[in-house]
């Protein structure tokens, strides 16, 4: 068994390319002999965003703090807050974009812990 605070967890800026303000926390993956999944948490500061990109497995993602928006390949934005759950399935093209102007947009996304 593993129990971690989040607040104990390094923030990793992201790098990927057109990624902008987003930080990622790994609290439970693979290395800690996970089977299945992996736990990541993104923080979106105001203003910044995922790339618009695509990839070969789903993830679910819960918000726990703030608001933002998921972008479609149409164009369309979906608004998030607080307390809501989003599925993107393998190759849906997306973006996490936060559009408060002050508070972080934090979400837990769980992934294949193929993909961390």
């Amino acid at each position: 068994m593993k129990v971690i605070s989040l607040s104990d967890m390094e923030k990793i800026p992201v790098t990927m390319q057109d990624a902008a303000g987003v930080c990622k926390q790994l609290p439970l993956s693979a290395a800690d002999g996970s089977p299945v999944f992996s736990f990541r948490v993104f923080t979106i500061e105001p203003g910044g965003h995922t790339p618009y990109h695509t990839h070969p497995f789903e993830h679910m993602n819960f918000i726990i703090e703030g608001s933002g928006e998921l972008v479609q390949e149409n164009g369309d934005k979906i608004a998030l807050k607080k307390g809501d759950f989003a599925l993107v399935l393998p190759d849906e093209l997306h973006q996490y974009r936060n559009s408060s102007a002050s508070e972080s947009f934090i979400m837990i996304c769980a992934v294949p812990k193929e993909y961390e």
